[in-house]
């Protein structure tokens, strides 16, 4: 397949310019999160960064990739915690943990709304992703994450073998220990079968803004879903990546619009 030049626009640093008027004129979307931080003289001139992106990553004999589970909430701000991680390749939302046969979204039994990563071993452990896992969600609320309150919104971390439920165990205790006050509430459970969520909830962060869609050029349903480009822009768009990436893409995203193209194509 054929990848159009502009779709790794993440892939490499960038002089930035702020633009502000310019785009504020044409995009909307920036009055929640770009915008703030453009017309804030927050986008200065970029170094390189390590964390490079490239929508090209598939699974071959000399990067093989490892998965990991997680519930933590909502799956929508889930899927989007871990998208910005260094390391992480791809992002699932889906259900887990319980006993029903192919849940759905109004029919999912026993089943925790979940995660999965897709990640480099190479590049980032499993601990790293625990340590993630605690700091986006609240590990002591009980039946529910914030406003979403139910069993299907418990924290519960997935492992897959004997060394995850090691370091799993291990990073609860810590947690424990760093919140003497209260109870850590997270479930540590094998993991059994994971089932993907329906498309709808896939990306459901990214799905909110049909600018950076059109931006990576509306790729069908499959091919947003796996797209390691878009799992970045997911958590992008939620405004979840650690600060410099945050930094990092919209240096890019406003070099894209500063040039005129694709979104003038569209107006």
């Amino acid at each position: 397949m054929e990848v159009e030049p502009w779709r790794d626009f993440l892939s490499d640093s960038t002089q930035s310019t702020t633009g502000c008027s310019f785009i504020w004129s044409f995009v909307p979307w920036f009055e929640t999160a770009a915008r703030r931080k453009l017309c804030n003289g927050y986008i200065t001139e970029e170094e390189p960064i390590s964390n490079q992106i490239s929508d090209t990553v598939v699974d071959s004999p000399d990067r093989p990739l490892k998965s990991a589970v997680f519930a933590l909430g909502s799956f929508w701000r889930s899927e989007a915690a871990f998208g910005c991680i260094n390391g992480v390749v791809r992002t699932s939302a889906g259900y887990a943990g319980g006993t029903k046969t192919n849940p759905e979204y109004r029919n999912l039994g026993d089943h925790a709304e979940s995660v999965q990563v897709e990640y480099d071993p190479r590049i980032i452990g499993y601990r790293q992703l625990l340590d993630v896992f605690w700091s986006s969600h609240d590990s002591r609320q009980v039946f529910g994450q914030g406003p979403d309150v139910g069993n299907q919104y418990r924290s519960c971390i997935f492992t897959n073998s004997t060394e995850e439920l090691r370091l799993a165990s291990t990073s609860k205790e810590r947690e424990q220990l760093n919140t003497r006050s209260s109870i850590v509430t997270t479930q540590i459970q094998q993991l059994g079968t994971f089932y993907r969520a329906e498309p709808d909830h896939q990306k459901f962060e990214l799905k909110q803004h049909s600018f950076l869609i059109q931006l990576i050029g509306n790729m069908v349903e499959e091919e947003l879903e796996r797209s390691a480009l878009a799992t970045k822009l997911n958590g992008y768009a939620a405004e979840l990546c650690p600060p410099r990436i945050q930094k990092h893409i919209d240096s890019r995203v406003n070099e894209i619009i500063r040039k005129g193209w694709p979104v003038l194509r569209d107006i």
